[in-house]
Order: structure tokens, then sequence, then C-alpha cells
């Protein structure tokens, strides 16, 4: 079941990210916030809906979507989940095509901006659909790495994130490659995106990382 879902998510273009184990999903959210967590209430090392509880618990995760899995079907199972946190609630065995819908359901209430076909702020325009990005009458073109690193960052105004966040969100956890090549790719962008007197829109963060101005749609 869980290569099936993975196979449907990633056919309808969401990056999967499976961890079997519950402490080992806790380590991993510490180090990077997902757009959404499925998450089984079982799970092995720390049950899911402790880590239900944890991630509440966490300013950087406390709006973070969750759908809990169970096999446990009673109401107060169910009210019990909800209660802990839990976005919504799937019994097992459950339907694959249905599961995908609520996931996609869910975003779009969550971050509208992650399932929008066209990201915009201020002059500059990034359509998903068609792999084009405007700024006022003229198209930018983009490389695929430009388009998707500008792509995650119109994505979250305001937030600053790191190289290594970066480079497993843009990049893949299973690439390996130095982190300096995020500025390198930075680089191409800001050169792509902005002309003489032109505000850039991408905000450097000493010792931190990188973001995209909140205050660009301003300007």
């Amino acid at each position: 079941m869980t290569t099936l879902l993975r196979y449907n998510l990633e056919a309808e273009g969401y990056e999967v990210d499976n961890v079997g184990r519950g402490d080992e999903a806790e380590i991993r959210l510490r180090e990077s916030v997902p757009d959404l967590v499925l998450l089984d209430w079982m799970l092995p090392g720390l049950s899911g809906i402790e880590l239900c509880r944890r991630i509440r618990m966490r300013p950087e995760t406390e709006r973070l979507p969750v759908i809990m899995l169970t096999a446990r079907g009673e109401e107060t199972e169910r009210v019990r989940g909800l209660a802990t946190g839990a976005d919504d609630y799937v019994v097992k065995p459950f339907s694959v095509p249905e599961l995908v819908a609520r996931v996609k359901a869910l975003l779009r209430r969550a971050k509208p901006d992650h399932v929008a076909s066209v990201l915009k702020a201020g002059d500059i325009s990034l359509d998903r659909e068609t792999k084009r990005v405007h700024r006022g009458n003229r198209e930018i073109r983009l490389g695929p790495t430009e388009f998707r690193l500008l792509e995650f960052l119109m994505q979250a105004p305001g937030r600053v994130f790191a190289r290594e966040q970066l480079l497993d969100s843009v990049w893949g956890r299973d690439v390996y490659i130095d982190e300096r090549t995020v500025d390198v790719h930075v680089g191409r962008l800001r050169k792509s995106i902005n002309r003489v007197r032109e505000v850039d829109p991408i905000r450097t963060v000493r010792g931190a990382g990188y973001s995209f101005d909140e205050t660009f749609a301003k300007h």
C-alpha cells in the first residue's frame, strides 16, 4: 500500500519522503518542514499520536497539515486523533484515489500557493503549467533548476531557507552536491530576473540562507 500510495502521489507531482519510524520522523521534521504529513498511528519508536502532539507543540510545525492513517475506526479513537491535532483522519483500508483527493483538498485550504497554477508577487508571475516566468511585460527564460528554485522561494515569501533545505527541496535528498552550488544558482537566478534599477526579490540572510522578500509585492 505504501508503494502504491507513493506512486500515485508522485504521479500527481508531489515529492514524497517516506520514514518508517516515529522517532526518525521527528528528527527529519526538525531538519526540514514538509508541506503535509501523512502520519500512521502505529509507528514504531514513537507513536503517530504522540508525534502529532509534538508537531503541534513546536512553533515551526504547529500549522503543518497532518492526515492521520489508522486501523482504529471507533468514534472515540477518531475524536482522540483529531483532538491531538490531526486535520483529517483516514481509516484503513482506504482508497488511494480518495486519500490523494484528501491531500489535495487539505493543501488547497492550508497552503493555497502550493497548489495554485500561477504564483504572483509584485511584477513577477510564475506559471507552473507552462513553465514560464514573466516580470512585467517581459518573459524571463530560466533553466530548470532556476525555475524550481524561484518556485520554491515564491511559495513561502519571507521564510528563510538554509542552503541545506534548498538542496533537499529543489535538488532532492538523493543528490549529493556542495552547498555552494546553491549560491551559484541563486546568482544565476538574480542575473536573469533583475535588470538595472529593478528591485531584487531574493534576500540573502547572512549566516542563514535565502528568502523571497515578503515586502517585494509592495514595491
